[in-house]
């Protein structure tokens, strides 16, 4: 009876996946902090401690719990959200500069969830967290079905692309002028959303959050072995079993709903999608899902901490949006990916 043990390599690699993703959850725990504990109010780092451990002074504990702490879950939340909606796109598409601010899908969610604020605001509605996740899946679908659309017709990676950002900028408009002819009390709420922030974020609003982006996280961890299989062409998944048809459904599914929540709480946010894959596949040396899965939702969320860390203090009291901090940081990534394919592609 022969022992089948595993190889010294095969022990390696596993190693550093673990110091790797110990690395990665260990930065997003050092963010956590140091974004509870840098503002307009300097924490103490103990101050922090106690008041999470039920103590703490009152004046600590209301900028901790009720203002701080929320803004910095929902930015791990929405940022793992962005990296794993980026994956997802990305593996569909078989392109590494896709993801949903660059397809569309972001500004098609934005366009969907201005015209149900200024309308039920218009009517004096209150606005659920589940309504505007809705709105803004069925303006993901919409642009979404758009760019599907003409990738059928221009299957080509840069057109595909352009395609993508003409839908973004035709739905940026509508929204603009969606603004423009809103009333004055609206058009403060709509602009400050538009913009992209996790600020306003209540407990309320991360706990609908933890249960749609575990949801639609978990089936796509479930999803692994597809996934793989997808990776290496449509021919081989299907000779693996893998139904393309009902699998490119739950990639638009799972990556639109991961894109609209991110939307409906924080605006748009561009470029964490694209960036924050293409960043860990480097980092782990492997595309396998099954490590590609749990390392860009901690890439995203550690992407997302610094970027909020930086928009609230750069210019303090003004704070910028997230999504003019998280550009700065991921043109550079996106452009750095285009000029390796160029270089890995043979004249």
């Amino acid at each position: 009876m022969k022992l089948h043990l595993p190889t010294c390599s095969g022990w390696n690699k596993k190693i550093k996946y673990t110091v790797l993703f110990g690395i990665l959850f260990l930065i997003v725990i050092f963010f956590l902090f140091l974004n509870i504990s840098i503002g307009s109010v300097s924490v103490p780092f103990s101050e922090i401690v106690e008041t999470l451990a039920g103590n703490g002074e009152d004046m600590f504990r209301n900028i901790i719990i009720e203002i701080r702490f929320p803004r910095s879950v929902a930015a791990i939340i929405l940022g793992g959200a962005l990296g794993l909606s980026g994956f997802l796109l990305q593996t569909f598409f078989h392109n590494p500069i896709a993801g949903p601010y660059v397809l569309g899908i972001s500004s098609g969610s934005k366009l969907a969830v201005a015209i149900v604020m200024v309308v039920f605001l218009r009517f004096g509605i209150r606005i659920s967290s589940v309504l505007m996740i809705l709105a803004a899946f069925a303006g993901a679908m919409l642009s979404m079905g758009f760019v599907l659309l003409i990738s059928r017709w221009l299957p080509q990676t840069a057109m595909l692309v352009v395609s993508g950002i003409m839908i973004g900028y035709i739905c940026s408009a509508v929204t603009d002028l969606i603004v423009t002819f809103a009333e004055d009390s609206d058009i403060v709420n709509l602009h400050n959303w538009s913009m992209g922030s996790f600020s306003g974020i209540s407990w309320s609003n991360v706990a609908v959050m933890i249960i749609v982006v575990a949801a639609a996280g978990g089936l796509t961890f479930l999803m692994s072995k597809p996934i793989s299989a997808y990776q290496m062409g449509e021919s081989y998944a299907e000779s693996m079993g893998v139904n393309i048809r009902s699998f490119r459904i739950a990639l638009v599914l799972l990556s639109s709903m991961l894109s609209a929540c991110v939307t409906a709480f924080a605006g748009p946010v561009s470029f964490v999608g694209i960036a924050v894959p293409q960043i860990m596949k480097r980092m782990f040396h492997t595309a396998k899902p099954l490590f590609m899965i749990p390392a860009c939702f901690l890439g995203g969320a550690v992407w997302c901490l610094f970027c909020d860390l930086i928009a609230r203090t750069l210019f303090a009291p003004t704070e910028l949006s997230i999504s003019t901090v998280t550009a700065i940081f991921g043109v550079p990534v996106v452009i750095y990916v285009m000029i390796c394919r160029k270089k890995e592609r043979p004249d």
